[in-house]
């Protein structure tokens, strides 16, 4: 995939630490750390689809993931779904 390319991040809600439902980017930052240190730019959009993370590239999803599974915060470079997630970003083209 080349650089500057946009990556849409479809996420949904999850149950937090407090029992709530609710939309919340605290575990996509490391997705996002990951993928905008390889230029792409990332978009990221609601969706209501709970627990779900879809990356969309040219209007295909490339990667799923359950949103629970990243790590929470960090730059992603430890987290191997965010390895998972660039590695499928990078073989959309």
């Amino acid at each position: 995939m080349p650089e500057n390319a946009r990556v849409t991040v479809r996420f949904g809600p999850y149950v937090t630490g407090s029992g709530i439902v609710e939309h919340r980017v605290s575990r996509l930052q490391g997705m996002r750390a990951v993928l905008i240190s390889d230029g792409h730019r990332v978009v990221l959009e609601e969706i209501s689809d709970r627990d779900s993370v879809e990356l969309i590239v040219n209007g295909e999803t490339v990667f799923t993931c359950n949103i629970k599974e990243l790590d929470f915060g960090g730059d992603g470079k430890l987290d191997l779904l965010c390895e998972q997630a660039r590695q499928a970003v990078l073989k959309a083209y």
